[in-house]
């Protein structure tokens, strides 16, 4: 019998497959050998009691495709409509979940997402595990798997492929699973992340000149730092005083090296910047530095720039500069902050600065909560305590002069 089996004591013939929570029951009749599995053992005890061997069941086959066969048909008919990076990251995402590869979909039952995220858990908690060291990062939780599992499912119900086949199968997702989905609480990230001015030119001053230009337009422009990066000079518009923000550069997830332009942003939608002074003499420069048969307004030799460099230049300057930010992304959020604050017209100012189409996203990376709620509390304790003044004054007698009146 396979290692996956164990034994269920004090039940000779029933076994538990480890993967499944499900039991196995074998019963040798006249020679001739049957088995079937069951959810309970109740059910296999009963079958075990009872079966004359009048059914062989070991020739009836499952009616559903198995996991593994799903996913192959899934990356042959929608991977082709998904972005590159976000096949890799599905593909990577798939690795914890190979195990279940062999599971017909008739078979994927909540007991059975239960059993793979306490081995998965227990894996990710292991010294063994810990002890892989350098590109194995210490899990928090399970959730991605865990939604890319019920994207598949979601995806094989709705496919006409399998639609003779999908119908009778039941969800097998509970809320639950999420909840036992969590490892531990993820490192604590800095909560401000909205940079201000003083602290982006100080930044900005530690930087190479290629890099500085690069930060500086990511800043006034409020943009991605991948959409800066991939600004193609076609899309200089100087004597209509605008560029546009139309490609964006893709980095390879694990090299950081420059895989391909795409040609829209991350909301699909190219948007206008205005050109100003500023942003006009960032563009003059990096015109000057034109490379032949380059089409980047930002390149090294007429080569894109690789995330790798562009991390650890900005990397290298905010450590320099001693500001308490980090990563590309805080530009970004500082100016949608600044034109919610100058712009005069709040979230419509932050849209059109960042491009967002949701309103709920352009007021996270813009939320001045803290700010306002410091200048609110001040402003109610100068009205208490004018209050409190005008009482005292109130009930002080009418004959006592006060000695600051006294010249």
């Amino acid at each position: 019998m396979s290692s996956k089996y164990l034994n269920v004591p004090k039940q000779p013939g029933i076994r538990k497959n480890k993967l499944t929570g499900r039991y196995l029951v074998s019963k040798r009749i006249l020679g001739k050998q049957f088995s079937k599995s069951f959810d309970t053992v109740r059910e296999a005890q009963h079958w075990k009691n009872t079966f004359n061997g009048k059914e062989d069941v070991t020739t009836v086959e499952k009616r559903t495709s198995t996991l593994g066969y799903v996913w192959e048909r899934m990356q042959a008919l929608h991977f082709p409509s998904l972005e590159l990076s976000t096949r890799k990251i599905w593909q990577r995402r798939w690795i914890p979940l190979e195990e279940l590869r062999e599971i017909h979909m008739e078979d994927l039952s909540s007991t059975i997402i239960n059993n793979w995220i306490e081995r998965k858990k227990k894996w990710y908690l292991s010294e063994s595990y810990a002890e892989l060291g350098r590109g194995y990062a210490a899990r928090c939780n399970l959730y991605n798997e865990l939604n890319l599992l019920q994207t598949i499912f979601n995806w094989y119900k709705g496919e006409d492929e399998f639609e003779h086949e999908s119908g009778p199968v039941l969800k097998p997702f509970r809320p639950r699973h999420w909840k036992m989905a969590f490892i531990k609480d993820p490192p604590r990230k800095p909560e401000d992340k909205k940079i201000t001015v003083e602290a982006a030119f100080k930044f900005f001053s530690a930087l190479p000149d290629l890099y500085r230009d690069l930060a500086m337009l990511q800043f006034y422009c409020a943009g991605r730092i991948g959409e800066v990066a991939g600004i193609q000079i076609g899309n200089l518009y100087l004597d209509q005083e605008f560029f546009l923000i139309k490609d964006s550069v893709v980095w390879c997830n694990s090299s950081k090296m420059f895989e391909y332009l795409k040609p829209f942003p991350k909301n699909r939608e190219s948007r206008q910047v205005y050109v100003h002074d500023a942003i006009k003499e960032i563009i003059d420069r990096r015109l000057k530095l034109r490379h032949s048969g380059c089409n980047f307004l930002f390149h090294v030799d007429g080569k894109p720039l690789n995330y790798c460099t562009i991390q650890s230049n900005y990397k290298f300057a905010q450590k320099k500069s001693g500001v308490p930010y980090t990563g590309t992304h805080c530009l970004r959020h500082g100016m949608a902050t600044l034109a919610r604050k100058v712009g005069g017209m709040g979230l419509d100012s932050v849209v059109a600065m960042t491009g967002h189409k949701d309103l709920k996203l352009a007021d996270h990376y813009s939320k001045i909560d803290g700010e306002v709620q410091k200048e609110t509390s001040l402003r109610i304790l100068e009205h208490i305590q004018k209050l409190q003044n005008r009482q005292i004054q109130s009930e002080m007698p009418e004959n006592v002069t006060y000695l600051r009146r006294i010249k």
